[in-house]
């Protein structure tokens, strides 16, 4: 289990996908200063190669650096973008279970938080970037103190509250961003999601593309054994209740509970979603409930 982020504790940045805007960056690093925490990054953060943030041994490398790093107690992640699934065979794992620390990140990131968790046995963390930060509300930011800097167990409310279908499950949270957890179906860094609750979100994906991502994923047994659904913002992809509808018609043939209006994501709110963690999804009071804190104190 991850240490608990506390003021004054360093957190790393590192660029695991593609370059970002810096002026973004530097305003997401002033709000993480503003809240009390140091922040540490290297000058090499900024190399880039085409549309990757350096070579793939140059992401990796700072990731892997950053976790052996006994002074850092959490890990941003600059931007996603593309990549992340490049540097999934470059990381250390067996240094990462041994200095298990806070990793945060989503859309393409989500690669290595499943990676992570189902290599490492560690709890990872779906939220916001840096470069996202520089005009970051107040519930995202209120939400990386609640997961990342208390001893309470979260609870996540979907305040939109769509019921595709009602019930409630307890399992292990996995997820992030669809079109990447579909890349990672058939490779060894797929989350496991037998008898555990997924979380999806999207961003620019037509709905025909939604369909046939999800679509693949049935086909592949991966929805087989799952207990419940959860989805988070599908910005851009069209009409929800089209893309809820396409859901609907996927999960036909099951009786698992489904919870939509999640604010995670690329939406105008991220709220932060550990990873890795038990919890329980239940449509009649709208809220996925973790039963214990996501970080050690």
């Amino acid at each position: 289990m991850p240490k608990i982020l506390l003021p004054g504790d360093f957190i790393g940045i590192v660029a695991p996908a593609s370059p970002f805007d810096i002026d973004k960056f530097v305003k997401g690093v002033n709000l993480l200063k503003s809240l009390g925490f140091c922040v540490r990054y290297s000058e090499e953060l900024f190399q880039k190669n085409g549309y990757l943030a350096g070579s793939d041994f140059h992401r990796a490398s700072l990731l892997n650096c950053l976790f052996a790093d006994k002074s850092i107690k959490a890990i941003f992640c600059a931007r996603g973008g593309f990549g992340s699934l490049r540097i999934l065979s470059l990381l250390d794992y067996a240094s990462i279970k041994k200095n298990p620390k806070i990793f945060m990140g989503y859309s393409d990131v989500t690669a290595i938080l499943s990676a992570i968790t189902q290599q490492a046995s560690i709890v990872t963390f779906h939220g916001p970037m840096v470069a996202d930060l520089y005009n970051a509300n107040k519930k995202t930011i209120e939400s990386i103190g609640s997961a990342l800097s208390s001893c309470q167990p979260i609870e996540v409310l979907s305040e939109k509250g769509v019921v595709i279908k009602s019930g409630s499950a307890t399992g292990i949270v996995s997820g992030g961003n669809l079109a990447t957890l579909c890349h990672l179906t058939g490779t060894p860094f797929e989350p496991d999601l037998d008898g555990g609750i997924l979380f999806i979100e999207e961003i620019g994906e037509a709905p025909y593309r939604i369909d046939r991502m999800l679509t693949h994923m049935k086909l592949a047994g991966c929805f087989d054994k799952l207990a419940g659904l959860a989805l988070g913002s599908f910005k851009e992809c069209g009409s929800l209740d089209e893309v809820y509808g396409i859901v609907e018609n996927i999960f036909r043939d099951t009786e698992i509970p489904i919870l939509a209006g999640f604010d995670t994501g690329h939406g105008g709110v991220n709220i932060v979603l550990p990873v890795g963690l038990n919890a329980t999804l239940n449509t009649s009071n709208l809220k996925i409930r973790f039963h214990e804190s996501a970080t050690e104190c």
